[in-house]
């Protein structure tokens, strides 16, 4: 199933007008007004070349295409948000879901039910309506569904409340053989639980139930100190971050950010130290936590203030257009000062470092907690994740790849084996081996077996693809 065959021939063709008469939903092929835009990627970087692409329209539509690319040997991939997509391949049935989306919150419940293919601005939108907050990511055009299944460590509720994925109560799926499930903690039990956590490697899944938390507002946003200044900022911000309880989170990110007109100033161009601070709770406690950064003294921006949660995507202030990228991470078991010495060296003021975006977000509080229903997120304990960006297209790969590895090479001394599944980027995970050092041998071999049960013949690999060693 490995060789994927040409839609050229005219039975393939019969074929194709077959599944079209059975969806509500349009379809694409190269060359087709539509398909461009429509197999479109964040990260311009990883475009999908499909031999097919299917506008599912409703949850029939996914089981018509699942159905389709199964007789005609596909893999079959899916595009949320498009943030991150690992393996672009070519010739594979690329199903999209934004015309299924929608987002249903119940109040009373403190729980959200989506179906399609949402990014988190919408959810964010129609829970904060209700004062109720989901445990989002960075970017407000993430697809929610993605995030999920890869776990989801939110940099506001995170630490109070663990992975997004733990709060999943129910997870409906088109399986390879073409059914549609809702599994939970009791039905189909070893899906659920090998679901959450493996991204897109057991199914297309075309809606979620999960519950959101009674939060309004956070007090929260950024300090950007002068890039000239990492030195003596990178050890101060470690050791505030070691003494911040679990309703505190901060990451830190060294940025060297383009002249764009869409960047604000005064961080147009700039080359400085971001410290993100997110607190839910009072903003007088939050502000008494924060007094060791404060006694850093001047900053280029000070954005942090007493926020409606609706707000919190500014926090981080990720790109919110797509861009051509490319990105390496790396989890650590410490920063001690040894490692902030190398971080100092990789992306400090005299290290020519040609990347927009180095940081640390530090984990802990309650993403070490195990849930109450087994999952197959890996990096449960593990203390720091690093992620490192740069920005620029297929001519300036070989640069960018170059220093992304010294990056992980030089941090490699005090690397964890686990990392966050959403962090993994393209140019890691290439190999079943890879993949099992993330998630360690027990748990890796778990999923496969859930795997194999559900997807015997790897329809689902689009990905980093979860296969036996």
């Amino acid at each position: 199933m490995n060789n994927v065959p040409s839609l050229a021939s005219k039975s393939d063709v019969q074929t194709l007008s077959e599944l079209r008469s059975r969806l509500a939903g349009p379809v694409f092929v190269p060359g087709d007004p539509g398909y461009d835009e429509e197999r479109a990627t964040f990260n311009l970087n990883t475009p999908l070349t499909p031999a097919v692409v299917v506008g599912a329209a409703t949850a029939a539509d996914v089981q018509h295409a699942v159905r389709f690319a199964a007789g005609n040997g596909l893999a079959v991939a899916t595009r949320g948000g498009g943030h991150l997509q690992p393996r672009t391949g070519e010739g594979q049935l690329l199903l999209t879901l934004d015309r299924m989306t929608s987002v249903t919150v119940d109040p009373r419940a403190s729980s959200v039910r989506i179906t399609g293919s949402p990014r988190w601005g919408d959810i964010t939108a129609a829970a904060g309506v209700h004062g109720l907050a989901a445990a989002h990511g960075s970017s407000p055009t993430v697809g929610a569904v993605g995030y999920l299944l890869g776990g989801g460590m939110s940099p506001v509720l995170g630490r109070p409340f663990g992975y997004a994925s733990d709060h999943i109560t129910s997870i409906d799926v088109v399986t390879a053989d073409g059914h549609l499930r809702t599994v939970t903690a009791t039905d189909d039990s070893d899906l659920f639980v090998a679901l959450r956590g493996s991204r897109g490697n057991l199914g297309v899944v075309t809606g979620m139930e999960f519950g959101v938390f009674p939060v309004a507002t956070v007090y929260g946003g950024g300090l950007w100190f002068a890039g000239e200044r990492l030195a003596e900022v990178l050890p101060a911000w470690r050791d505030f971050a070691a003494t911040l309880p679990d309703a505190a989170t901060t990451s830190i990110s060294v940025l060297r950010l383009p002249p764009l007109p869409e960047i604000p100033e005064p961080l147009r161009g700039s080359f400085t130290v971001h410290v993100r601070f997110t607190y839910v709770g009072p903003a007088a406690d939050g502000e008494r936590l924060l007094t060791p950064m404060r006694a850093l003294g001047a900053t280029v921006l000070d954005t942090i203030a007493e926020i409606p949660y609706a707000e919190s995507g500014t926090v981080h202030n990720d790109p919110a257009f797509p861009l051509p990228y490319y990105d390496r991470s790396l989890g650590l078991r410490e920063l001690s000062d040894a490692t902030l010495a190398a971080l100092l060296d990789l992306a400090g003021p005299d290290s020519g470092c040609p990347l927009v975006a180095v940081e640390i977000r530090p984990l802990g509080g309650a993403l070490d907690r195990t849930p109450e229903v087994p999952d197959a997120v890996p990096s449960r304990g593990l203390p720091f994740q690093f992620f490192a960006l740069g920005i620029g297209g297929p001519d300036t790969a070989p640069l960018l790849h170059s220093y992304l590895a010294t990056c992980v090479d030089r941090l490699t001394p005090w690397a964890d084996p686990r990392s966050m599944v959403n962090f993994v980027s393209p140019e890691e995970g290439r190999t079943p081996a890879e993949l099992r050092a993330v998630y360690g041998a027990d748990l890796y071999d778990r999923v496969v077996a859930v795997k194999e049960k559900y997807d015997p013949d790897n329809m689902f690999r689009i990905n980093h693809n979860i296969v036996r060693v």
